[in-house]
């Protein structure tokens, strides 16, 4: 869901990209511990300044007027063309869905590849030919392994700890355990946390206009996808990452990213040591790929096919079976609407275990300032009918 918003000195061994969206951006009702979002308190929603290099406080935090305040710089950043430089493509909407793709961009042919796009291109591809050895390397060891490390790496790492407890604050819980959440991120091979959370920082910041990093009116693959190996597009659209200045402060976000490679790698020989070539497959290449995808399906199904909860003025949908399978982040609508929130799945049928490990955290008193959205904002972002919008 995220990417590298800067050229490193060492391209291959720093930094690599970011590959979220955010299982990056992957919520709604606890089962059989009842809805509390009745007990919130009105709180600060958290937002982002583009002008500033501190992570500012705001009381809505993804709306309508956030694209309209940037609409007129992404005309003339990125104006819409048929043909022509940029190498875009004439508009069209997307298959069984109202979304128009305006702004659509050739990734693969027609520009110059840099060393990090490379280098990012052969990490995804590698992975994936890695995993195609799975038939035939099969044991149940392997295969428990890998679901484990999907756990581990998906649901502690990207969806609880860069998503919601790094990107938004929707939580707190002990630095030594924010760390040790974020090192599970780090094993998902999506990016360091710096590069990932700035991503999708501005993700919400830009959404759906020019700057947007993983739009899907630059097409559906581009949102899911191929936005990762245009490493330069992001650098045009911001330069230097300036909202994730709460996270370089700390020397354990610092560290990570200078050494990121070095950590799935580490895992990578763990497992081998431990189980041979099937653990590698199986806890590498498998889950790592299951993950990319979980994640990807979050930035670009969940803005192009589901319904629509609340008004928030751009793509976001609810999609149910992506929550599924990315523990919650699949309520995407409802996430847009209230981004701070720790719980995304708002209803009690709406599956969301990301919250359900908040929930359990905070039962035992390592979570704390515990995000919910009030009855109030949610008026406020309800349609004028009360209703959704299904697509």
């Amino acid at each position: 869901m995220a990417l590298i918003t800067s050229q490193p000195k060492n391209p291959i061994l720093n930094h690599f990209t970011t590959f979220h969206r955010a299982i990056p951006r992957l919520n709604k009702s606890v089962i059989g511990l009842g809805s509390f979002s009745n007990n919130a308190k009105p709180i600060k929603v958290s937002n982002f300044n583009s002008n500033s290099t501190k992570f500012s406080i705001k009381n809505n935090p993804c709306s309508l007027k956030v694209i309209a305040a940037n609409a007129a710089f992404s005309e003339i950043f990125e104006p819409q063309k048929q043909h022509g430089p940029n190498n875009l493509k004439k508009p069209r909407k997307i298959l069984f869905s109202d979304v128009e793709v305006t702004r659509e961009k050739e990734v693969f042919f027609g520009r110059k590849w840099s060393t990090l796009d490379i280098g990012t291109g052969v990490i995804v591809l590698s992975m994936h030919v890695l995993s195609l050895f799975a038939p035939f390397n099969f044991n149940w060891s392997a295969f428990w392994v890998g679901v484990s490390l999907y756990v581990v790496t998906g649901l502690f790492g990207i969806t609880l700890s860069f998503h919601r407890n790094l990107s938004h604050k929707s939580f707190k819980v002990p630095k030594w355990l924010e760390y040790f959440f974020a090192y599970c991120g780090v094993l998902a091979l999506q990016g360091n946390p710096i590069d990932w959370v700035s991503t999708h920082r501005y993700h919400h910041q830009f959404c759906e206009s020019a700057r947007d990093p993983h739009t899907p009116t630059q097409g559906f693959w581009y949102s899911h996808m191929t936005w990762l190996f245009d490493t330069n597009s992001i650098t045009e659209k911001y330069g230097e990452p300036n909202n994730v200045v709460d996270l370089e402060k700390q020397f354990f976000y610092r560290f990570m990213k200078s050494s990121y490679i070095f950590h799935p790698l580490a895992l990578g020989a763990l497992l081998y040591a431990i189980g041979g070539f099937p653990f590698i497959v199986w806890g590498v290449g498998v889950r790592i790929v299951w993950v990319y995808h979980i994640t990807w399906l979050v930035n670009s199904v969940c803005h192009v096919w589901g319904s629509q909860a609340w008004n928030t003025g751009d793509l976001s949908r609810n999609n149910w079976w992506v929550s599924l399978f990315a523990f919650g982040e699949g309520w995407h609508n409802n996430h847009h609407a209230f981004e701070y929130s720790a719980r995304h799945g708002l209803e009690w049928w709406e599956l969301d275990m990301t919250w359900y490990v908040v929930r359990f955290l905070q039962a035992i008193g390592l979570a704390t300032e515990v995000k919910l959205p009030n009855e109030s904002h949610k008026q406020r972002m309800a349609f004028n009918n009360n209703g959704g919008i299904a697509t």
